[in-house]
């Protein structure tokens, strides 16, 4: 397996070990070492939840910045659709567009068309009962890599489509190759992103080999620099928008709220996701048609690189997704075009990203298992975290891994020295 690309990183000046972020990663991807954090690759799925609870700000997301525009001719802008929730519901959308041009982008595309068009062909998808109950989002990359990692079994399950970032992105590009007669290595695709796992589903893609989107700018870096452009607009420009039902994806709930199923749960929060997944893994929840998914609270709106309170960001995607204005008007045959032509289907194959491959011999495999639960049965499962490890298993694991010590259980080190 290639290399894999992580865009969450520790400044470790910054860091203190706390141990906030470790008790808090979803996939014990984090220890505290020598009074700092450590991030374990292998296990690291993106989802920005250590960015989030981090009160010394050491967890930071990898971007790109406004420079990187100078090497292409032409740049598109995709705008992630949490944007809508950062300005209050009454603010003009084409004036903040118009300010985002304002930083150098020649074209902004709305990532919101791309969920109007998903939505038509997801409604289509969950008729067809040849596919695994309950169907499960592909929106957010972050419970995409939960599911690889954590519960394979259940990769089956996951609408094989793209995000709205990925196909809005093509959709740009298309236009902009037909309308000025451009070559796709002159055109610069730009996500303005809310979200880690955003960064990296464009620098190392699951479900296709490459990205279109040539990189990612944190919406937090240029919010300022928009809302400045954005109210020097004197002439405005009108630019397309999607429906009110392709915005509300934005928010927990928004799928499924466009798709008009009704059978369906979304979980907002990347432990409650776990709790419905493990649900779902069990087979408790086979009657279901639909999972909506989101790590982050609130739904995309939540994202750690967003500046709104997610709540307050969350009440306006609300608000303008139930809108009374009509909901998108494509035709039944413009998105079938669009789904034959590949536009939207995911490639390749997802396989199972196995973190706990203790060794490459299945024998001394299952010897290292029992020396675990070996190891386990000596702590005192306390799961306090004194150790630098979230729970006594993973330390257990780190200890037969050649990764820590027995000692680095203060309660196992004062039996140690008593006895001496």
């Amino acid at each position: 397996m290639s290399e894999y690309f992580h865009s969450v990183v520790l400044d470790e000046k910054k860091c203190n070990g706390c141990t906030n972020c470790m008790r808090r990663c979803p996939t014990e991807a984090i220890r505290v070492r020598n009074k700092k954090a450590v991030i374990i690759k292998d296990r690291c799925i993106d989802c920005g939840e250590c960015i989030r609870v981090c009160p010394y700000h050491a967890q930071n997301s990898t971007t790109d910045d406004l420079s990187k525009l100078k090497e292409f001719k032409y740049n598109i802008a995709i705008p992630a659709m949490p944007l809508y929730g950062q300005f209050s519901v009454d603010t003009d959308m084409s004036k903040v567009y118009k300010g985002i041009e304002g930083l150098g982008f020649d074209y902004v595309f709305d990532e919101a068309i791309a969920a109007d068009i998903l939505t038509e062909v997801i409604k289509s998808l969950i008729k067809d009962n040849t596919f695994q109950k309950p169907m499960i989002s592909s929106l957010c990359p972050a419970i995409v890599r939960l599911i690889q990692v954590r519960f394979p079994s259940l990769i089956d399950n996951i609408i094989k489509v793209e995000s709205p970032m990925e196909i809005a992105a093509r959709m740009a590009k298309k236009d902009v190759m037909e309308k000025y007669n451009l070559k796709s290595k002159d055109i610069g695709i730009f996500y303005l992103t809310q979200c880690p796992a955003k960064v990296t589903s464009i620098k190392k893609p699951i479900g296709i080999k490459k990205s279109i989107l040539d990189g990612a700018i944190s919406v937090k870096e240029i919010y300022g620099d928009i809302v400045k452009n954005a109210k020097s607009v004197v002439k405005k420009k009108q630019f397309k928008k999607a429906s009110p039902q392709g915005i509300g994806w934005a928010r927990v709930g928004g799928q499924s709220y466009a798709i008009g199923v009704e059978n369906y749960i979304a979980v907002d929060g990347i432990e409650n996701v776990i709790n419905v997944l493990e649900e779902i893994e069990l087979g408790k929840l086979d009657n279901l048609d639909y999972f909506e998914g989101l790590a982050c609270t609130g739904g995309c709106v939540g994202g750690p690189l967003n500046v709104e309170n997610p709540f307050i960001a969350k009440s306006r995607i609300r608000k303008l997704s139930e809108s009374t204005e009509k909901s998108s008007n494509y035709s039944k045959e413009y998105v079938d075009d669009l789904y034959n032509s590949g536009i939207i289907n995911w490639t390749e194959k997802i396989e199972p990203k196995g973190i706990m491959t203790l060794d490459s011999d299945i024998q001394k495999a299952i010897e290292k298992i029992e020396q675990i639960k070996s190891i386990v049965g000596e702590l005192p499962g306390l799961d306090c975290g004194s150790c630098g490890a979230p729970t006594c298993n993973a330390l257990a694991e780190d200890i037969v891994r050649g990764y820590g010590k027995i000692e680095d259980c203060i309660f196992k080190l004062k039996e140690i020295i008593n006895e001496k």
